[in-house]
């Protein structure tokens, strides 16, 4: 056997492989993202049973093998198993899953987005908290994160500081708010209330463990999941399947 390595990370995927296998996909801090085989995964008394499955956090430790990397040793910090009776709490969980998957490299760091998929889970199973809103977060958070964040700040076109008491317009082909003259010269862009481009501000610059600490009016939210929704879709070239299942179901 090589070397083994310890790996701090999540499980974004897990599918069957043989009678008894399974192949993982792991976002880690340390090498990104990486797949592996959990070898007598499916056994009813492996030790991986229960750790080779979406949504567990851990310790991984693994070894490499000639062409992919094996699974030796898991110790499991959270399982967060109450989120598979969750409808559509789960589906919304599957889609955070495929967007860190989307984005996710080997050699990378991805300290910051394996936090946001531990706030943001632990965001969904809050009852207090609209999961459409969790939605909205992590979507531009995810963004952020990843080098697509929208300009917020001043105007995408002339640079005007704007502020949140002023007419402002989100422009998707600009890739962020105009003010109220550029808005004018025919530019793809809808009005953003002040109340939206305050929370915008908030999700793109909040510390990870105040990222879940406000609420919005039905009416801002609506119009958050707006400009954000069509934002992500725009910077990603996938349908992911577990947001056309969310969709059908909350229509």
């Amino acid at each position: 056997m090589s070397d083994l390595i310890t790996v701090q990370g999540v499980v974004l995927l897990a599918a069957p492989v043989g009678e008894y296998d399974k192949r993982i996909v792991l976002l880690t801090r340390e090498r990104g993202k990486i797949s592996a085989f959990a070898r007598g995964a499916r056994r009813p008394n492996s030790p991986f049973m229960a750790a080779a499955n979406p949504f567990v956090f851990g310790t991984f430790t693994l070894y490499e093998g000639r062409s992919s990397y094996n699974l030796n040793q898991v110790s499991v910090t959270n399982h967060f198993v109450e989120l598979a009776g969750m409808q559509p709490g789960i589906y919304y969980g599957y889609y955070f899953l495929e967007l860190a998957d989307y984005f996710g490299r080997e050699g990378t760091d991805e300290r910051e987005m394996m936090n946001l998929l531990y706030v943001t889970v632990k965001a969904l199973l809050n009852p207090k908290i609209d999961q459409r809103l969790v939605r909205c977060v992590y979507e531009l958070r995810t963004m952020a994160e990843q080098g697509l964040c929208p300009q917020v700040f001043e105007c995408a076109a002339c640079g005007h500081e704007t502020e949140e008491k002023e007419p402002v317009f989100f422009s998707q082909k600009e890739h962020g708010i105009l003010c109220g003259s550029c808005a004018m010269g025919g530019r793809d862009a809808a009005r953003l209330s002040g109340a939206a481009l305050f929370a915008m501000r908030f999700i793109i610059q909040a510390p990870m463990g105040k990222l879940y600490t406000f609420k919005l009016t039905e009416e801002v939210l609506k119009e958050l999941e707006y400009h954000v929704g069509r934002y992500t879709a725009q910077n990603t070239d996938k349908s992911f399947r577990s947001l056309d299942i969310l969709e059908m179901m909350t229509k």
